[in-house]
C-alpha cells in the first residue's frame, strides 16, 4: 500500500515539476505513472554503472557532476517514455534538481 502511496506522489512531483519548469511537458497523469516507473528502471540500473564510470570526475568536482548525470538520465526518460518530453538540458538539469529536492519529502512518506 506505501508503494502506492509513494508512487502516486512521486508522478505528482513529475506533473508538479513540468507545470515548474519550461521545456518538461506530461501528456497526462499515467503518463506521469509510465515515467516513475522508466525513472526507476533508469535510476536502478543505469545510474550506479554511470556514477562508478564518472567517479574521477565526480571527485575532482566534489560531487557535483552528479547533477549533470541526473539531468541527462531525465533526458533519457523522456526519450524513453511516450507523453514525456524535456527540450533540452537546462530543463532537464533544473528538473533533475526539482524532482531531487521533491523526492526527498516523499521518501519519508
Amino acid at each position: 500500500m506505501m508503494i502506492l502511496v509513494r508512487w502516486i506522489c512521486f508522478a505528482l512531483a513529475i506533473i508538479f515539476t513540468a507545470w515548474l519548469i519550461p521545456g518538461i511537458t506530461v501528456a497526462n497523469f499515467w503518463t506521469a505513472m509510465l515515467a516513475c516507473i522508466v525513472i526507476a528502471l533508469i535510476n536502478t540500473f543505469v545510474k550506479p554503472l554511470l556514477e562508478f564510470i564518472s567517479l574521477p570526475i565526480n571527485i575532482l568536482t566534489i560531487g557535483l557532476f552528479t547533477l549533470v548525470i541526473n539531468a541527462l538520465l531525465l533526458m533519457l526518460a523522456g526519450w524513453i517514455t511516450p507523453g514525456l518530453t524535456v527540450d533540452g538540458f537546462l530543463s532537464a538539469l533544473l528538473g533533475s534538481i526539482v524532482l531531487s529536492l521533491l523526492s526527498l519529502g516523499i521518501s519519508k512518506i
